[in-house]
């Protein structure tokens, strides 16, 4: 499939993005203007340029179960690494700063899987990083340790949930193994089912319930961390300190600490997020 030849006014972002543009197909690249916290918001997805796409393509963003974005913008130059800097949140149309936030002069990418379940053009990584997964095809086609320490969205968790269900009915409840390719195991799933000789309360409900309190737990983690960044901001510090700030500044600080806090106390230890998609294209020179 050949890079899609821009139809959108260029520079589309030009106060946070720098669009470097390559001769070679699929090696352009995005790098940031802006300083950002931890979870701090970079752009929003927005309708318009955002539209719905009939269909996936290399360009388009996955957004729900069967729903995918065409960005209509130099978004789509935002490349995959599997250390993304940041996170496309596609259930709330935002793209955050990935936890280590974000700097003048870095490169702007995010981890593919995070949004992508079935890519349409699959390819192999040359991020570099120590954590490179290699070919990136889809979270559909990735093992749960391949899946650690990253962000990822509703709808991929969902899906990974479901197929996890499906390869566990493929099991036999005895004795918890696999009634395939030998009685064994199937060692690509990322399953965590019942122990081979576990016993029989350790069912599929429980195990669905386990999960979704793990998924619960992800959420109130990933917002105590949006959280304590957004009270770090130089931006909430101004609004505080200044435009008549005076007490109800102060008790709105106080409010969001006490949110803060109790979201700490009853939390649990953070795990390191990260996330991101995109793509090329052509280059059109700009008006």
């Amino acid at each position: 499939m050949a890079p899609l030849t821009p139809h959108w006014d260029q520079p589309s972002h030009p106060d946070i993005q720098e669009v470097i543009i390559n001769p070679h197909e699929f090696t352009s690249k995005s790098l940031s203007k802006i300083s950002l916290p931890p979870f701090g918001l970079y752009a929003k997805l927005d309708f318009p340029p955002c539209t719905f796409a009939e269909s996936p393509s290399y360009a388009t963003v996955q957004c729900g179960r069967d729903k995918h974005l065409d960005l209509n913008s130099d978004l789509l130059y935002i490349n995959h690494s599997c250390e993304p800097s940041l996170i496309f949140d596609t259930a709330n149309m935002n793209v955050i700063a990935g936890p280590n936030g974000l700097k003048p002069g870095e490169e702007l990418t995010f981890f593919y899987p995070s949004t992508e379940w079935d890519m349409a053009q699959p390819f192999d990584c040359l991020c570099g990083k120590p954590t490179c997964r290699g070919r990136i095809s889809g979270a559909k086609d990735m093992a749960k340790a391949q899946l650690e320490g990253v962000w990822l969205n509703g709808h991929i968790l969902q899906l990974l949930e479901e197929r996890d269900l499906r390869r566990r009915k493929e099991t036999d409840p005895g004795n918890g193994t696999s009634t395939l390719a030998g009685g064994r195991r199937d060692p690509s799933s990322t399953e965590v089912g019942p122990p081979p000789g576990g016993d029989d309360s350790d069912d599929v409900t429980a195990h669905e319930l386990r999960n979704a309190l793990k998924l619960a737990e992800k959420v109130v983690e990933a917002a105590r961390s949006a959280l304590q960044s957004y009270l770090a901001s130089p931006a909430l510090s101004a609004r505080n300190g200044g435009d008549g700030g005076g007490e109800r500044g102060s008790a709105d600080a106080r409010t969001e600490a006490g949110l803060v806090s109790g979201l700490t106390r009853r939390g649990i230890t953070s795990r390191e997020l990260s996330g991101e998609m995109g793509g090329d294209t052509i280059a059109v020179s700009g008006s």
